[in-house]
């Protein structure tokens, strides 16, 4: 059985909901954090980078969002929550899986930062505004004509993709009011019964 190490308030809570929508056991450790916000000595002991998700099955001690939800799908999965080679909407689930952690996440993180240090002017907070619109702008116009980012079924992509909409937002919120169909497909997910369980497992 798969060990989800679960710190509060992280990107771990992907991997509740992913283990939710597949109906697969779990055990859940979940570790508080300090005062200051980072994560307690025993969570940051689990792995070199001391960073949620950490996944324990058998031997094999796994972490990074990505590579635990590709390893589940692809073990553990039985074919959901996944588009095979061959099959219509590959590529797009295969990029929309690395856009999640290689795109997305990374200008939630940089728009997050300028507004937390006070430069919502300037050079850097007008860099960072520019290229949150057009990531915005892009994952907007794909859900114009797509009910999920691969296309017509739900994917890991989801699960990938909904965190700094989500609980990221509670460090910076996303201002999303000018991209309704990212709002519509927020509401989608929010009405999944597995994504609605995760939450109150993750304690969110």
């Amino acid at each position: 059985m798969i060990t989800i190490h679960h710190l509060l308030v992280s990107q771990s809570e992907r991997v509740i909901w992913l283990m939710e929508e597949l109906g697969l056991p779990y055990e859940l450790k979940s570790y508080p954090r300090q005062p200051n916000y980072m994560a307690a000595p025993e969570f940051l002991a689990l792995h070199p980078v001391g960073q949620a998700p950490v996944i324990e099955d058998g031997e094999v001690l796994l972490a990074e969002s990505l590579a635990i939800v590709t390893y589940i799908l692809e073990l553990y999965g039985n074919g959901a929550l996944r588009i095979a080679p061959g099959e219509k909407g590959y590529a797009d689930y295969l990029y929309w899986m690395a856009y999640s952690i290689g795109g997305l996440a990374p200008q939630a993180m940089q728009y997050m930062t300028a507004l937390r240090m006070g430069t919502e002017s300037g050079p850097f907070a007008a860099m960072a505004q520019e290229r949150r619109a057009r990531h915005l702008g892009m994952m907007d116009a794909r859900l114009a004509g797509n009910e999920w980012l691969a296309g017509e079924k739900f994917t890991g992509a989801e699960i990938m993709c909904q965190f700094p909409f989500g609980t990221m937002s509670k460090f910076g919120a996303m201002d999303i009011s000018a991209y309704p169909n990212i709002g519509r497909w927020l509401e989608r997910i929010s009405a999944r019964p597995a994504y609605q369980r995760a939450m109150k497992i993750a304690g969110n």
